[in-house]
């Protein structure tokens, strides 16, 4: 679409708020942690080292709200530290002509490449780089540089030793987070009561297992209601699936399928509960009504692969509720074993090696990481360079407008560009307009100052624009304690913030990270993904004894990983202005579309697999494994396909699935699942080598229109999905 109608979407992304506002309660716990280390210090140092003392108690404390299942003591700490290093290495650089410079090239590249890490490293890697821009302004001495660097890292330790002392909702995260996937199974239930062939949005399960990802400290104190139930939340999931699927669990009518209704209104109720009991920590209430859908016998009205998946889901509800109430009787069947083991994630202490590892992986050519690494360091350094030939005071307010701007996609920054631009004029001008009318002395600002943090803590969720309000009044009132001329400092900082602005937008058009570009990427990896998903479920059948959980788990959590990325590559390039013309050939919208049910079909049918997997005294299934090493060499083709343009070729997979069909109708047993999955694996299949074979005009590519892709994750991808429904019925 043209820039014109990309920077109208996204201006207007960037000042819609939000209702949401963030805990007060932490709000003012954050705000507090500032003001404990401010006024003694302004008490003791004067202005200058309470604006140290201040900047790092405010990006610790800003580090803590980010979405992180980290312990939030130690994410101060971080941050703290992060903050003493950059301060103390720019009251070095600054007294020795040009090292500045070079110094914040380096950290600004360095703070580029801490978004490999996630999100918070990368957000609270660029606060380290703003606030050295702001509290660097004097040559100092080295003693004198060691003291500033402490009071900024003395900030972080306030913070989290508040955190500490005043505990606010502990372990909600992760409670909250484990109650959503619970939700998100009830929510599934009752759709599968209406619809067999629903689907469920796997993200709430997998931010359930980044909560559930420990260190050391949080492992010898996580309570033990939290121990277990997400991987039995894990295992109901396909079990929900494979009992209400016409094919592969109950009829599609009849009393069977009114059973399986009466049994799925019964596990909803029920996970409704479990989903309460976990978010506020109460004991549950087993409801009456419950027992008799969940308690009531299953055969012989059910029978087959439809009575084993009940039976599983009962005994699994069953055992969920007994981890939350010890001292109630199970009034289902005994529960069933089942794999344990904590995901471990590392303290402060053993995370460095492991960040470098991941950091080091990202300097390679066509890395977004590294292209974010070198753009972020080049706009900050530009908006530097061109604001000290104006030779105005306040010109570092530019390059710390441009670090704050610039993000890894384009949308984000350019709402964030017009968001950051618009908050702190009004910032700005509102507190320049106190300080001129009421002349706060020392103490009063530091007052006003705490305030305004108070207030960016609390509007953090409510978008970027009334958050960059309160940062700007904020840091107004703290430089303001300095002597100078309030309404021209003012038109300095508003003039700073527009250069920085303006350097940062054009920074990116001009050397941009277009996730269009990457789409036909995304697509091969999700499709590579789901086919080692798949023929890691057929392993199980073809050797039950030797299976291997951990295999088919790790296959599990790789497509959902690649379908993630697949999601917000397309929501990303939906808001970019490109109409790509590469070598590699682009997916239509149309395409892109219809790749994904054809994918959220194949992995619903491999979801079903897993659910009927055989225990280990089973029988193996000849010719299980070797169709599942077929089917992953297809499908890998079939990624390979997408990204050279050509036709992707199922027929061989065919031929095999002919052959490995007449080979089951040859053994003795009920292998009715493997029929009607490998057939339904087929029609799948199917349906993706039509959806991603070239156009005639394929090599054009094509462009994502906001209108079209807004359109298509609405109604388009209803309509795509009854269609699907309508053709495999």
């Amino acid at each position: 679409m043209p820039w014109l109608t990309a920077l109208r979407h996204t201006g207007r992304a960037g000042l819609r708020l939000e209702r949401a506002l963030s805990d007060p309660v932490r709000a003012v716990r954050g705000a507090l942690a500032v003001a404990l280390v401010v006024f003694p210090v302004l008490a003791i140092g004067g202005p200058r080292p309470a604006t140290s003392a201040a900047m790092g108690a405010f990006i610790a404390g800003t580090a803590t709200f980010q979405r992180s299942f980290r312990p939030r003591p130690s994410l101060a700490l971080a941050a703290g530290l992060g903050l003493g290093v950059s301060t103390f290495l720019g009251y070095l650089a600054v007294s020795v002509t040009g090292l500045f410079l070079v110094l914040l090239a380096a950290w600004a590249f360095a703070a580029g490449l801490a978004w490999a890490l996630g999100p918070t490293a990368g957000v609270v890697a660029t606060n380290t780089l703003t606030v050295m821009l702001v509290v660097v302004q004097l040559p100092v001495s080295v003693p004198t540089a060691v003291a500033h660097a402490l009071l900024c890292a003395l900030g972080g330790g306030v913070q989290a030793l508040l955190i500490t002392l005043w505990p606010i909702k502990n372990w909600g995260a992760q409670r909250d987070a484990l109650a959503d996937a619970y939700a998100s199974l009830a929510d599934y239930a009752r759709r599968l009561r209406q619809d067999p062939h629903a689907a469920i949005d796997p993200g709430p399960l997998m931010t359930a297992r980044h909560a559930a990802a420990l260190t050391p400290w949080q492992q010898r104190r996580r309570p033990p209601e939290l121990r277990g139930l997400r991987g039995l939340a894990e295992r109901i999931r396909p079990t929900l699936a494979a009992i209400s699927d016409p094919q592969l669990g109950a009829a599609a009518e009849g009393p069977e399928r009114d059973r399986v209704r009466e049994l799925l209104g019964g596990a909803a109720q029920l996970l409704d509960v479990l989903a309460r009991a976990i978010r506020t920590g109460d004991p549950p209430s087993y409801p009456g009504a419950v027992t008799t859908a969940l308690a009531a016998p299953l055969h012989p009205v059910l029978s087959g692969p439809a009575l084993r998946a009940a039976r599983r889901l009962t005994t699994l509800l069953d055992r969920a509720f007994g981890t939350l109430d010890q001292n109630t009787e199970s009034t289902l069947q005994t529960p069933i074993a089942g794999s344990g083991g904590a995901l471990l994630r590392p303290g402060l202490a053993k995370i460095v090696p492991v960040a470098v590892r991941t950091v080091r992986h990202q300097l390679r050519a066509g890395s977004p990481v590294l292209r974010h690494a070198l753009r972020l360091s080049g706009v900050v350094t530009a908006a530097y360079l061109l604001a000290r030939l104006t030779g105005l005071h306040h010109s570092y307010w530019a390059a710390m407008t441009a670090a704050m701007v610039i993000r890894p996609d384009f949308g984000q920054t350019y709402s964030r560009g017009v968001a950051r631009v618009v908050g702190t004029l009004v910032g700005v001008l509102l507190a320049t307009g106190v300080v001129e009318l009421l002349h706060p002395g020392n103490w009063a600002a530091c007052a006003l100052a705490v305030v305004c943090i108070a207030g960016a803590y609390l509007t953090l969720r409510t978008g970027y624009a009334l958050m960059t309000t309160c940062v700007s009044a904020y840091v107004v009132f703290l430089l303001g304690m300095e002597p100078g001329a309030p309404l021209e400092t003012a038109r300095e900082r508003i003039l700073m913030t527009l250069l920085g602005g303006g350097v940062a937008l054009l920074g990116y058009a001009l050397f941009p990270t277009w996730e269009t570009a990457r789409l036909p990427e995304r697509t091969a990896e999700w499709i590579t993904a789901v086919g080692r998903y798949a023929a890691a479920v057929l392993a199980g059948y073809g050797d039950p004894a030797g299976r291997d959980p951990r295999a088919v788990r790790r296959a599990l959590l790789d497509a959902r990983e690649a379908r993630a990325a697949f999601l917000l590559a397309r929501e990303r390039a939906a808001a970019e202005p490109v109409r790509h013309r590469v070598h590699s050939p682009q997916l239509s919208l149309g395409q892109l579309g219809r790749a994904r049910e054809a994918l959220g079909l194949l992995s619903r049918v491999v979801l079903l697999m897993e659910a009927h997997l055989p225990g280990r005294q089973a029988e193996p299934v000849p010719g299980a494994a070797e169709f599942g090493q077929e089917l992953a060499r297809a499908t890998a083709a079939a990624g390979a396909a997408v990204l050279t343009g050509t036709a992707a070729d199922f027929g061989p997979l065919r031929a095999a699935r002919r052959a490995w069909a007449r080979e089951l109708d040859r053994q003795p047993g009920q292998l009715d699942v493997l029929r009607a999955g490998s057939r339904l694996l087929l029609q799948a299949l199917d349906e993706l080598e039509r959806a991603i074979r070239p156009a005639p005009s394929a090599g054009g590519g094509v462009g994502l229109p906001v209108e079209e892709a807004h359109a298509d994750r609405g109604g388009q991808v209803e309509a795509g999905d009854q269609r699907a429904h309508r053709d495999r019925q």
